[in-house]
């Protein structure tokens, strides 16, 4: 398969393809010819005595004062270099790498003005993995990410650094050893570069990719856990769900069915006297669907996006360039909120079904150890899930609740996105922690089920955990235990469908 900027239609999938070299990517003749058409319409407008925002004017508040042609390039050098004034760590180099990608598609759909030798110069970095380095903070998400988009194309003039490795070099270093020499920006070309929702958006991408399996492995962690106190598996029938169809709920319910499909422990106690579960249990499909809704809205949203043009002004015609708030992240900044919310309940209830597990009910030890007393047996790696979910409902505040204005008062309501993106992903790293904890529990609690056994998937999953982390018998050092399985989460070891 081959992807073709500018032309052809990004999805999460064939992103991360390009990402990760499975897909390759090109710029054909059709995307040429309209970056060449919509360069010669900024050539037009620079030459033209009439003021054209970003063109032939300054930017923000100095948008009135029009510059001219022989201090074109001054200017857009230094708009670069004086945005990029980002601070704390930098991103990761994958993040990077999703911000050129995702740039380089806005660019090529011939409404930015920027010549060619620009875009296939960003082309060039991809292809030699010369990744720019962005540090994390400092981005308001309008005007698009300026600060951030600043740092990832400072190497176009020499400035800046690469990612090497996991070592950082100047980018006039990298840029020599190449062969390659820094570019001179022309009219237009700063903004095109610096305007754009691409941190927000490749945090966002970064998020989906995560979660996506975080949300079935959540469910495969629910249904162990089910499996060990023996559970009901009739919240789950079909029946129920159509009724109510919400399409994440229907979703769960399927497949929590397909996980208890001929289950010897769920068939031993379907004559037992207990009415219904605690809610942890009973309503997976319910809170585990109602995260999967939140998850398809935001990759609709960031779909979207990701074949969008982000920056400001548009150039239409050599007569035309439109000035408006194509670069506000509001419409990504607001659901990548709400899907923070999605992802910590997630963990808030995975951390309920663990302390079910530690009550010693229906059959199974407190504290899931036939020696209690002597030992504490697992009693307190939930005071890990505790403190992590708390951690992630601290991180649930809504940035783009807030606005600080910015630029004068020129940009007076910003969406902070970058923050919103930025904290889904921190979420989604405690959740594989929480998860990971649930996990060791629920394996430990089917343990103790035996000699029955679970469906072939379960089975599969359970033997996966004992391969690194042995059955608890008397206490003993478990960080390495949870540290074994947080691995296996990060890896997306677990079989989940």
């Amino acid at each position: 398969m081959r992807f073709r900027y500018g032309v052809d239609h990004l999805t999460l999938e064939t992103v991360n393809g390009i990402a990760n070299g499975s897909i390759q990517a090109e710029l054909c003749q059709q995307a040429i010819d309209k970056i060449n058409a919509s360069r010669h319409n900024v050539d037009v407008m620079a030459a033209s005595d009439k003021a054209i925002y970003g063109i032939n004017t300054g930017f923000g508040p100095l948008c009135d004062t029009q510059i001219s042609p022989a201090e074109t390039h001054l200017l857009q050098k230094n708009l670069l270099i004086t945005h990029a004034v980002g601070v704390g760590e930098p991103i990761a180099k994958s993040i990077s790498k999703l911000m050129l990608i995702t740039k380089v598609h806005a660019l090529s759909q011939g409404f930015s003005g920027i010549r060619l030798d620009v875009v296939e110069r960003m082309l060039a970095f991809i292809a030699l993995d010369l990744i720019p380095v962005v540090p994390e903070q400092g981005s308001v998400g309008a005007s698009g990410d300026l600060a951030p988009l600043s740092h990832l194309f400072l190497p176009l003039l020499g400035e800046g650094e690469f990612w090497q490795g996991d070592k950082i070099v100047p980018a006039r270093e990298a840029l020599k050893a190449h062969g390659l020499e820094p570019l001179e920006l022309h009219a237009k070309e700063g903004l095109a570069l610096i305007n754009g929702t691409q941190f927000i958006l490749s945090h966002a991408i970064t998020a989906l990719t995560k979660m996506g399996y975080l949300l079935d492995l959540a469910d495969l962690a629910g249904a162990m856990s089910i499996e060990g106190m023996q559970g009901s598996q009739s919240p789950f029938r079909a029946e129920l769900h159509e009724i109510r169809p919400f399409a994440g709920n229907i979703e769960v319910a399927a497949r929590m069915r397909s996980f208890f499909k001929d289950s010897e422990n769920m068939a031993s106690h379907e004559d037992c006297d207990r009415v219904q579960d605690p809610y942890s249990l009973r309503c997976i499909p319910q809170v585990h669907g109602a995260s999967r809704n939140a998850y398809n809205h935001l990759k609709e949203l960031a779909e979207i996006e990701m074949n969008s043009v982000t920056d400001n002004p548009i150039v239409i015609s050599a007569e035309e360039a439109i000035s408006g708030g194509g670069f506000h992240g509001q419409p990504l900044a607001m659901v990548l909120d709400y899907t923070s919310i999605a992802a910590a309940e997630l963990g808030n209830i995975s951390d309920r079904r663990c302390y079910l597990l530690l009550e010693g009910l229906h059959g199974l030890p407190r504290l899931l150890t036939t020696s209690g007393g002597l030992n504490s047996g697992m009693m307190i790696p939930q005071y890990v899930t505790a403190a992590l979910v708390t951690e992630n409902k601290s991180l649930c505040f809504p940035p783009s609740a807030d606005s600080v204005p910015t630029s004068m008062g020129q940009e007076d309501h910003v969406s902070m996105g970058s923050i919103s993106g930025r904290k889904l992903n921190q979420i989604l790293g405690n959740l594989e922690k929480i998860f990971a904890i649930e996990l060791m529990y629920a394996a430990q609690a089917i343990d103790f089920r035996r000699p029955n056994r679970c469906s072939d998937i379960i089975e599969q999953n359970h033997a996966l955990i004992r391969e690194k982390v042995a059955k608890l018998e008397e206490d003993r050092l478990l960080k390495p235990d949870i540290d074994a399985i947080i691995a296996l989460v990060k890896a997306q070891a677990f079989t989940v469908k």
